[in-house]
């Protein structure tokens, strides 16, 4: 579809033909028509999609160039992209005179910004701990809000801000328009579709590979020597981002998290012996993504907090069909895909007759990958996490700590990865070849008006 064939005032048309934008990406043909029929929308698609013109075109066409009170608000993760979508929003406004777009983000000064809201802004964007500021401090009003744009959302609830989204939505009209746009759509993205948006169209745009594939791979192995060296193969192999291994003894997941870790990786073990404060810190590094290996039960994995988990390696079959099929039910998710190996010894043959009966499937078992992938080394995790000893009692927010990373001469918002509140500590995941330069800069800074002890999280429980 062409652009000239929707519904568009002619000023936006003429500057869209002006910018050379003729066809619509996908996700532009399939979401601005219930856009600009003024229904909800939730447009499921990666960054460079073409998502920022399909939801600003959306609120552009209904914007009242005569009224400069905020008519539309665009919540972003990071100010990166808050500036990327403004920038956007201008070039596709240019034929509209006297548009006046608003970026309101951390790390600038919070009166200069108060006053530019105050002599007024059509379309503010901005990032979800500064907008809730001015919010809470009467700086921005939304009573005349018709637009609401969650962009990137997944991100936005990866870096901590489901607290801050509640309090701004809360701040809106109840009639309004809401569009939210996400790469991946967890159950926590789905949660609060379920909150903020009425009767929305779903619209997801595939990606090339297709839809989320689990390739599951079975290893037969001697005994438990050949276990652990099948097991170092398999990882080195893959060399994932994420792999979960999964034992069905508490006392296994220790050893064989040693054995890992004597090996060089980068591992960690979570069971039932282990202290919630300890439980709380080693699920938070591997959801940051700052631990690659996580050797886990069953039971001590309940609650992981993981979107795109690459691998799920079973050390021993578990002992239900059923178990086994939730364990590796967690890799594949997001659009992705995603492999599943499972060891298995002559002795446990009859649990994988039992899963092929259960299944309905044929199970073939696959050789293990050549000695020589041992030459390799393991991988370093490109995140490193960082604890602040300070948390919710204290009033942290995402944002704070946020703003407090990428404020003058900090680092980018991109190299910020997510953000864990917990009562009296909180967590930050940054690009590991910055971490020296983020303690740095939290213990240097103030949070709330305070001072943090802030250290990068290294070593095991």
């Amino acid at each position: 579809m062409t652009f000239s064939a929707l519904d568009l005032k002619p000023a936006l048309l003429d500057n869209l033909a002006g910018l050379g934008y003729l066809q619509m990406t996908p996700i532009q043909s399939r979401s601005l028509p219930p856009i600009l029929a003024g229904q909800d929308v939730i447009g499921q698609a990666k960054t460079g999609s073409g998502k920022t013109a399909a939801f600003g075109l959306g609120l552009l066409n209904t914007l009242d160039s005569s009224n400069f009170r905020t008519q539309a608000l665009v919540l972003c993760p990071t100010r990166e992209l808050a500036d990327q979508v403004a920038v956007e929003l201008r070039r596709l406004a240019r034929g509209i005179p006297n548009i006046k777009i608003l970026t309101v983000c951390g790390g600038k000064p919070f009166r200069i910004q108060a006053a530019s809201i105050d002599s007024g802004a059509h379309i503010v964007v901005g990032t979800p701990g500064r907008i809730e500021d001015h919010l809470r401090k009467s700086t921005l009003e939304l009573a005349e809000l018709t637009t609401l744009v969650l962009d990137e959302a997944d991100r936005m609830l990866d870096m901590g801000f489901q607290d801050s989204l509640d309090y701004i939505v809360g701040q809106t009209p109840a009639k309004r328009q809401t569009l939210l746009f996400s790469a991946t759509y967890p159950d926590e993205i789905q949660s609060i579709a379920g909150r903020v948006l009425t009767t929305p169209v779903h619209i997801k745009v595939e990606e090339t590979h297709g839809n989320a594939t689990i390739r599951q791979q079975f290893f037969e192995v001697q005994d438990d020597e050949q276990r652990l060296r099948a097991l170092r193969l398999l990882l080195l192999e893959n060399q994932a981002e994420s792999t979960l291994v999964f034992c069905n003894t508490k006392v296994e997941t220790r050893d064989v998290a040693g054995a890992l870790r004597q090996a060089g990786f980068s591992v960690l073990a979570i069971h039932g012996d282990l202290e919630q404060r300890d439980r709380d810190s080693t699920l938070v590094r591997f959801a940051h993504k700052s631990v690659s290996v996580l050797v886990a039960t069953d039971v001590a994995a309940r609650g992981l907090d993981i979107d795109a988990l690459d691998v799920v390696i079973n050390y021993r079959i578990a002992h239900e069909s059923e178990i086994h099929l939730h364990r590796i039910g967690r890799t594949g998710r997001a659009g992705g895909s995603g492999v599943a190996c499972t060891l298995f010894s002559a002795s446990e043959a009859h649990k994988v007759a039992a899963l092929q009966e259960y299944t309905g499937t044929t199970v073939a078992v696959r050789p293990l990958p050549d000695d020589s992938v041992l030459k390799r080394s393991p991988g370093q995790p490109a995140m490193e996490s960082l604890q602040i000893d300070g948390g919710k009692k204290q009033k942290i927010r995402p944002g704070d700590i946020l703003g407090a990373l990428t404020g003058d001469n900090g680092i980018a918002g991109d190299q910020v990865g997510k953000i864990s509140i917990f009562d009296m500590r909180s967590f930050v995941a940054v690009r590991r070849s910055v971490a020296a330069q983020a303690v740095k800069k939290l213990m240097l800074g103030k949070l709330k008006g305070k001072s943090f002890r802030v250290r990068q999280l290294r070593g095991h429980p």
